[in-house]
Protein backbone atom coordinates (compact mmCIF):
# COMPACT_ATOMS: atom_id res chain seq x y z
CA UNK A 1 0.00 0.00 0.00
CA UNK A 2 1.10 3.34 -0.80
CA UNK A 3 0.23 6.02 2.16
CA UNK A 4 -1.03 9.24 0.48
CA UNK A 5 -3.26 10.26 3.61
CA UNK A 6 -0.16 11.45 5.49
CA UNK A 7 -2.13 14.36 6.89
CA UNK A 8 -3.99 11.95 8.87
CA UNK A 9 -1.08 10.56 10.60
CA UNK A 10 2.58 9.86 8.63
CA UNK A 11 3.65 6.68 7.82
CA UNK A 12 5.87 4.88 7.21
CA UNK A 13 7.68 6.13 11.07
CA UNK A 14 11.40 6.72 10.64
CA UNK A 15 13.28 3.45 12.03
CA UNK A 16 14.67 5.78 14.42
CA UNK A 17 11.26 6.23 15.42
CA UNK A 18 10.34 2.45 15.82
CA UNK A 19 13.79 1.96 17.10
CA UNK A 20 13.40 4.73 20.32
CA UNK A 21 9.04 3.47 21.29
CA UNK A 22 10.76 -0.18 21.19
CA UNK A 23 13.76 1.06 23.77
CA UNK A 24 11.17 2.79 25.83
CA UNK A 25 9.07 -0.64 26.21
CA UNK A 26 12.41 -2.74 27.33
CA UNK A 27 14.04 -0.14 29.43
CA UNK A 28 11.98 2.62 30.84
CA UNK A 29 10.11 0.78 32.82
CA UNK A 30 9.19 2.97 35.57
CA UNK A 31 6.54 5.77 36.41
CA UNK A 32 7.92 9.07 35.68
CA UNK A 33 7.51 11.64 38.80
CA UNK A 34 6.02 8.63 40.67
CA UNK A 35 9.07 7.37 42.73
CA UNK A 36 12.66 7.90 43.88
CA UNK A 37 13.78 4.20 42.81
CA UNK A 38 16.30 3.83 39.42
CA UNK A 39 13.57 2.91 37.40
CA UNK A 40 11.10 5.99 37.92
CA UNK A 41 14.18 8.16 38.00
CA UNK A 42 15.76 6.96 34.77
CA UNK A 43 12.17 7.08 33.02
CA UNK A 44 11.59 10.86 34.69
CA UNK A 45 15.31 12.10 33.17
CA UNK A 46 14.13 10.21 29.51
CA UNK A 47 10.76 12.45 29.50
CA UNK A 48 12.64 15.53 30.22
CA UNK A 49 14.96 14.72 27.66
CA UNK A 50 12.16 14.43 25.64
CA UNK A 51 10.38 17.91 26.88
CA UNK A 52 13.73 19.97 26.01
CA UNK A 53 13.56 18.36 22.80
CA UNK A 54 10.46 19.63 22.36
CA UNK A 55 10.79 22.75 23.68
CA UNK A 56 14.23 23.70 21.75
CA UNK A 57 12.35 22.72 18.57
CA UNK A 58 9.81 25.13 19.14
CA UNK A 59 11.76 28.00 20.66
CA UNK A 60 10.08 27.50 24.11
CA UNK A 61 10.65 26.86 28.16
CA UNK A 62 10.89 22.75 28.78
CA UNK A 63 8.30 23.54 32.11
CA UNK A 64 5.89 25.09 29.28
CA UNK A 65 5.77 22.17 26.94
CA UNK A 66 2.65 19.56 28.00
CA UNK A 67 2.28 15.84 26.31
CA UNK A 68 -0.50 15.45 25.32
CA UNK A 69 -2.64 12.34 23.65
CA UNK A 70 -3.46 14.32 20.27
CA UNK A 71 -4.15 17.74 18.95
CA UNK A 72 -7.34 17.22 19.59
CA UNK A 73 -6.60 16.72 23.29
CA UNK A 74 -4.42 19.72 23.32
CA UNK A 75 -6.90 22.08 21.43
CA UNK A 76 -9.37 20.53 24.26
CA UNK A 77 -7.51 21.83 27.20
CA UNK A 78 -6.38 24.89 25.47
CA UNK A 79 -10.07 26.17 24.59
CA UNK A 80 -11.59 25.24 27.62
CA UNK A 81 -8.95 25.77 30.24
CA UNK A 82 -8.75 29.34 28.47
CA UNK A 83 -12.39 30.26 28.31
CA UNK A 84 -13.45 28.67 31.92
CA UNK A 85 -14.44 32.19 33.33
CA UNK A 86 -16.40 32.64 30.45
CA UNK A 87 -15.61 35.74 27.50
CA UNK A 88 -16.20 35.99 23.65
CA UNK A 89 -14.68 33.72 22.11
CA UNK A 90 -13.25 33.60 18.08
CA UNK A 91 -12.61 30.62 15.67
CA UNK A 92 -11.85 30.66 11.89
CA UNK A 93 -13.91 29.29 9.24
CA UNK A 94 -11.54 26.46 8.51
CA UNK A 95 -11.23 24.85 11.79
CA UNK A 96 -11.53 21.09 12.53
CA UNK A 97 -13.70 19.95 14.54
CA UNK A 98 -11.17 19.89 17.00
CA UNK A 99 -11.49 23.04 18.02
CA UNK A 100 -14.57 24.18 16.50
CA UNK A 101 -16.57 21.63 18.67
CA UNK A 102 -15.77 22.36 22.26
CA UNK A 103 -16.30 26.13 21.10
CA UNK A 104 -19.71 25.26 19.66
CA UNK A 105 -20.34 23.22 22.90
CA UNK A 106 -19.28 25.74 25.12
CA UNK A 107 -21.22 28.38 23.39
CA UNK A 108 -24.11 25.99 22.97
CA UNK A 109 -24.11 25.76 26.95
CA UNK A 110 -24.15 29.98 27.54
CA UNK A 111 -21.02 29.26 28.69
CA UNK A 112 -19.42 31.47 26.28
CA UNK A 113 -20.38 33.88 23.47
CA UNK A 114 -18.63 32.61 20.03
CA UNK A 115 -17.83 34.22 16.68
CA UNK A 116 -16.56 32.71 13.74
CA UNK A 117 -13.92 34.59 11.22
CA UNK A 118 -14.13 34.17 7.37
CA UNK A 119 -10.52 33.02 6.44
CA UNK A 120 -10.09 34.94 2.10
CA UNK A 121 -7.51 33.84 -0.06
CA UNK A 122 -6.12 37.73 0.80
CA UNK A 123 -4.41 38.12 4.37
CA UNK A 124 -5.08 41.35 5.15
CA UNK A 125 -8.63 40.82 4.52
CA UNK A 126 -8.24 37.49 6.83
CA UNK A 127 -6.39 40.02 9.18
CA UNK A 128 -9.36 42.37 9.05
CA UNK A 129 -12.33 39.74 9.34
CA UNK A 130 -10.84 38.91 12.59
CA UNK A 131 -10.19 42.96 13.71
CA UNK A 132 -13.47 43.49 12.78
CA UNK A 133 -15.02 40.48 15.10
CA UNK A 134 -12.97 41.38 18.31
CA UNK A 135 -15.12 43.03 20.97
CA UNK A 136 -14.70 44.40 24.63
CA UNK A 137 -14.40 40.97 26.37
CA UNK A 138 -12.63 38.79 23.61
CA UNK A 139 -10.45 36.40 25.76
CA UNK A 140 -9.16 34.30 23.16
CA UNK A 141 -8.72 33.32 19.25
CA UNK A 142 -8.40 30.01 17.76
CA UNK A 143 -7.25 30.13 13.77
CA UNK A 144 -5.43 26.86 12.52
CA UNK A 145 -2.18 27.47 10.52
CA UNK A 146 -2.90 25.41 7.74
CA UNK A 147 -6.04 23.53 6.68
CA UNK A 148 -6.52 20.08 6.73
CA UNK A 149 -8.68 20.35 4.08
CA UNK A 150 -6.66 21.85 1.43
CA UNK A 151 -3.83 23.07 3.25
CA UNK A 152 -4.45 26.99 2.84
CA UNK A 153 -2.10 28.53 4.60
CA UNK A 154 -3.52 31.10 7.45
CA UNK A 155 -1.87 34.61 8.21
CA UNK A 156 -1.27 33.32 11.47
CA UNK A 157 1.46 35.55 12.94
CA UNK A 158 -0.40 38.29 11.57
CA UNK A 159 -3.42 37.41 13.49
CA UNK A 160 -0.80 36.62 16.09
CA UNK A 161 0.42 40.09 16.09
CA UNK A 162 -3.39 41.51 16.87
CA UNK A 163 -3.75 39.58 19.71
CA UNK A 164 -1.07 40.20 21.17
CA UNK A 165 -2.30 44.18 20.27
CA UNK A 166 -5.21 43.55 22.42
CA UNK A 167 -4.13 41.00 25.24
CA UNK A 168 -5.86 38.47 23.62
CA UNK A 169 -4.77 34.74 23.74
CA UNK A 170 -4.04 33.42 20.57
CA UNK A 171 -4.05 29.50 20.43
CA UNK A 172 -2.58 28.14 17.21
CA UNK A 173 -3.54 24.94 15.64
CA UNK A 174 -0.41 23.45 14.38
CA UNK A 175 -1.36 20.00 13.18
CA UNK A 176 -0.79 20.10 9.60
CA UNK A 177 2.19 22.72 10.09
CA UNK A 178 4.61 21.74 12.49
CA UNK A 179 7.43 19.62 11.24
CA UNK A 180 7.11 20.94 7.80
CA UNK A 181 7.09 24.19 9.02
CA UNK A 182 9.40 26.20 11.03
CA UNK A 183 6.50 27.53 13.70
CA UNK A 184 7.73 28.58 17.23
CA UNK A 185 6.52 30.55 20.39
CA UNK A 186 8.29 33.51 19.47
CA UNK A 187 5.76 34.12 16.48
CA UNK A 188 3.44 35.35 18.49
CA UNK A 189 1.62 32.38 19.74
CA UNK A 190 0.23 32.10 22.84
CA UNK A 191 -1.07 28.45 23.38
CA UNK A 192 0.42 25.82 20.47
CA UNK A 193 -1.50 22.85 20.18
CA UNK A 194 -0.22 20.15 17.72
CA UNK A 195 -0.35 16.02 16.64
CA UNK A 196 2.67 14.34 17.37
CA UNK A 197 2.27 11.79 15.11
CA UNK A 198 1.41 13.40 11.86
CA UNK A 199 4.53 16.13 10.60
CA UNK A 200 6.92 15.10 13.68
CA UNK A 201 6.42 11.93 12.63
CA UNK A 202 5.81 9.99 16.45
CA UNK A 203 3.33 7.36 17.32
CA UNK A 204 -0.41 7.90 17.32
CA UNK A 205 -1.50 8.61 20.72
CA UNK A 206 0.99 11.89 21.23
CA UNK A 207 0.19 15.27 20.93
CA UNK A 208 1.89 18.77 22.52
CA UNK A 209 0.44 21.38 24.11
CA UNK A 210 2.90 24.38 24.36
CA UNK A 211 2.12 27.69 26.59
CA UNK A 212 4.23 31.04 26.41
CA UNK A 213 3.19 31.75 29.99
CA UNK A 214 1.07 34.57 29.44
CA UNK A 215 -2.57 33.06 30.06
CA UNK A 216 -3.38 30.44 32.75
CA UNK A 217 -5.17 27.42 31.70
CA UNK A 218 -8.24 25.81 33.93
CA UNK A 219 -7.00 22.38 34.16
CA UNK A 220 -10.34 20.03 32.63
CA UNK A 221 -8.71 17.03 33.41
CA UNK A 222 -7.43 16.25 37.45
CA UNK A 223 -5.91 13.69 39.08
CA UNK A 224 -2.32 12.02 40.09
CA UNK A 225 0.48 14.28 38.82
CA UNK A 226 3.48 13.30 41.35
CA UNK A 227 3.32 16.72 42.99
CA UNK A 228 1.79 18.56 45.76
CA UNK A 229 -0.27 14.89 46.42
CA UNK A 230 -0.62 15.81 50.19
CA UNK A 231 -3.43 18.16 48.44
CA UNK A 232 -6.46 17.67 47.11
CA UNK A 233 -5.89 20.55 45.01
CA UNK A 234 -4.92 20.73 41.09
CA UNK A 235 -1.27 21.68 41.22
CA UNK A 236 -0.89 25.32 39.02
CA UNK A 237 2.29 25.21 37.69
CA UNK A 238 2.84 24.09 34.04
CA UNK A 239 3.40 21.03 32.84
CA UNK A 240 1.95 18.87 35.93
CA UNK A 241 -1.48 21.19 36.23
CA UNK A 242 -2.02 19.24 32.59
CA UNK A 243 -0.76 16.03 32.82
CA UNK A 244 -2.41 14.19 35.61
CA UNK A 245 -2.03 10.19 35.42
CA UNK A 246 0.66 8.16 33.56
CA UNK A 247 2.17 9.28 31.01
CA UNK A 248 2.75 7.61 27.86
CA UNK A 249 6.38 7.00 27.81
CA UNK A 250 7.08 4.50 24.95
CA UNK A 251 4.97 7.48 22.89
CA UNK A 252 6.81 10.27 23.87
CA UNK A 253 10.17 8.46 23.20
CA UNK A 254 8.64 8.59 19.69
CA UNK A 255 8.01 11.85 19.88
CA UNK A 256 11.26 13.11 20.83
CA UNK A 257 12.94 10.70 18.06
CA UNK A 258 10.55 12.30 15.84
CA UNK A 259 11.71 15.45 16.42
CA UNK A 260 15.00 15.11 15.62
CA UNK A 261 14.88 13.04 12.63
CA UNK A 262 12.45 16.51 11.37
CA UNK A 263 15.75 18.25 12.65
CA UNK A 264 17.99 16.68 11.13
CA UNK A 265 16.43 16.70 7.93
CA UNK A 266 15.35 19.98 7.83
CA UNK A 267 11.26 21.54 7.76
CA UNK A 268 12.57 23.42 4.86
CA UNK A 269 13.87 19.93 3.04
CA UNK A 270 10.86 17.99 4.20
CA UNK A 271 8.52 21.05 2.47
CA UNK A 272 10.53 21.28 -0.67
CA UNK A 273 10.12 17.79 -1.25
CA UNK A 274 6.39 17.16 -0.23
CA UNK A 275 5.67 20.85 -2.54
CA UNK A 276 7.71 19.62 -5.64
CA UNK A 277 5.59 16.10 -4.98
CA UNK A 278 2.01 18.13 -5.12
CA UNK A 279 3.38 19.81 -7.79
CA UNK A 280 4.00 16.90 -9.72
CA UNK A 281 0.47 15.12 -8.76
CA UNK A 282 -1.20 18.94 -9.92
CA UNK A 283 0.70 19.24 -13.35
CA UNK A 284 -0.25 15.45 -14.21
CA UNK A 285 -3.95 15.83 -13.72
CA UNK A 286 -3.93 19.25 -15.07
CA UNK A 287 -5.37 17.55 -18.24
CA UNK A 288 -8.39 16.04 -16.76
CA UNK A 289 -11.28 17.43 -17.82
CA UNK A 290 -13.22 16.00 -15.32
CA UNK A 291 -11.01 16.48 -12.54
CA UNK A 292 -11.65 19.82 -10.03
CA UNK A 293 -8.28 20.72 -7.73
CA UNK A 294 -9.13 23.10 -4.84
CA UNK A 295 -6.48 25.71 -4.77
CA UNK A 296 -6.53 29.12 -5.57
CA UNK A 297 -3.87 31.53 -7.10
CA UNK A 298 -4.31 33.87 -4.49
CA UNK A 299 -3.61 31.73 -1.55
CA UNK A 300 -0.44 30.35 -0.02
CA UNK A 301 -0.48 26.34 0.59
CA UNK A 302 0.74 23.38 3.28
CA UNK A 303 1.88 20.52 0.79
CA UNK A 304 -1.75 19.10 0.60
CA UNK A 305 -3.82 18.67 -2.69
CA UNK A 306 -7.39 18.27 -2.23
CA UNK A 307 -9.91 17.47 -5.36
CA UNK A 308 -12.82 15.37 -6.68
CA UNK A 309 -13.58 13.83 -10.01
CA UNK A 310 -16.61 15.54 -11.65
CA UNK A 311 -19.48 12.55 -11.50
CA UNK A 312 -17.85 10.31 -9.01
CA UNK A 313 -18.79 10.65 -5.00
CA UNK A 314 -15.56 11.56 -3.41
CA UNK A 315 -15.72 8.16 -0.99
CA UNK A 316 -15.61 6.10 -4.69
CA UNK A 317 -12.97 7.85 -5.96
CA UNK A 318 -10.67 7.01 -2.92
CA UNK A 319 -11.91 3.29 -2.95
CA UNK A 320 -11.30 2.75 -6.39
CA UNK A 321 -7.89 4.82 -5.71
CA UNK A 322 -7.15 1.97 -2.73
CA UNK A 323 -7.91 -1.27 -4.98
CA UNK A 324 -5.08 -0.09 -6.78
CA UNK A 325 -3.13 -0.08 -3.02
CA UNK A 326 -3.11 4.05 -3.22
CA UNK A 327 -4.72 5.31 0.61
CA UNK A 328 -6.44 9.00 0.19
CA UNK A 329 -8.44 10.31 2.63
CA UNK A 330 -12.17 11.23 1.13
CA UNK A 331 -15.42 12.97 2.97
CA UNK A 332 -15.23 15.95 4.90
CA UNK A 333 -11.68 15.52 6.89
CA UNK A 334 -13.78 16.31 10.02
CA UNK A 335 -13.47 19.82 9.05
CA UNK A 336 -17.45 20.69 8.64
CA UNK A 337 -16.67 24.57 8.49
CA UNK A 338 -14.11 24.03 5.61
CA UNK A 339 -16.05 22.29 3.76
CA UNK A 340 -19.43 24.44 4.09
CA UNK A 341 -16.50 27.47 2.96
CA UNK A 342 -15.16 25.68 0.51
CA UNK A 343 -18.61 24.49 -1.38
CA UNK A 344 -17.98 20.37 -0.87
CA UNK A 345 -20.84 18.95 1.00
CA UNK A 346 -19.72 15.52 0.03
CA UNK A 347 -16.18 16.43 0.77
CA UNK A 348 -13.54 16.13 -1.01
CA UNK A 349 -10.46 12.99 -1.76
CA UNK A 350 -7.14 14.79 -0.21
CA UNK A 351 -3.58 14.02 -1.21
CA UNK A 352 -0.81 14.35 1.08
CA UNK A 353 2.24 12.99 0.65
CA UNK A 354 5.26 12.66 3.51
CA UNK A 355 9.04 12.92 3.34
CA UNK A 356 9.27 9.63 2.64
CA UNK A 357 7.01 9.58 -0.75
CA UNK A 358 8.54 8.80 -4.17
CA UNK A 359 7.94 10.31 -7.40
CA UNK A 360 7.39 7.45 -9.19
CA UNK A 361 4.33 6.41 -6.59
CA UNK A 362 2.45 10.12 -7.48
CA UNK A 363 3.28 9.04 -11.21
CA UNK A 364 1.17 5.35 -10.37
CA UNK A 365 -1.49 8.27 -8.78
CA UNK A 366 -1.34 10.33 -11.59
CA UNK A 367 -1.99 7.26 -13.89
CA UNK A 368 -4.88 6.33 -11.94
CA UNK A 369 -7.16 9.66 -11.66
CA UNK A 370 -6.54 9.80 -15.40
CA UNK A 371 -7.87 6.44 -16.19
CA UNK A 372 -11.00 7.41 -14.00
CA UNK A 373 -11.44 10.44 -15.65
CA UNK A 374 -11.43 8.92 -19.15
CA UNK A 375 -14.37 6.67 -17.43
CA UNK A 376 -16.09 9.59 -17.06
CA UNK A 377 -15.46 11.47 -20.34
Amino acid sequence: MINFDNSATTYPKPQSVRDAAADAVLDLGGNAGRGGHELAVRTSEAVYSARETAAAFFRAEPENVVFTLNCTHALNMAIQGVMSGGGHLIISSLEHNSAARPAAALARNGAISLSVAQISTDDAETVENFRQLIRPDTKAVVCTIASNVTGQLTPYKEIARLCRSRGICFIADGAQACGTFDIAMDDGISILCTSGHKGLYGLSGTGLLISDGSFPITPIIQGGTGSASESLRQPELLPEALESGTLNIPGIMSLKAGIDFVSRKGTGTIRAHEEKLCRQFIDGISECRSVIVYRSPQAKYAPIVSFNIRGIPPGRTAALLSREGLCLRSGLHCAALAHAQLGTPEGTVRFSPSAFSKPEEVTKLISVVKSLDLLEN
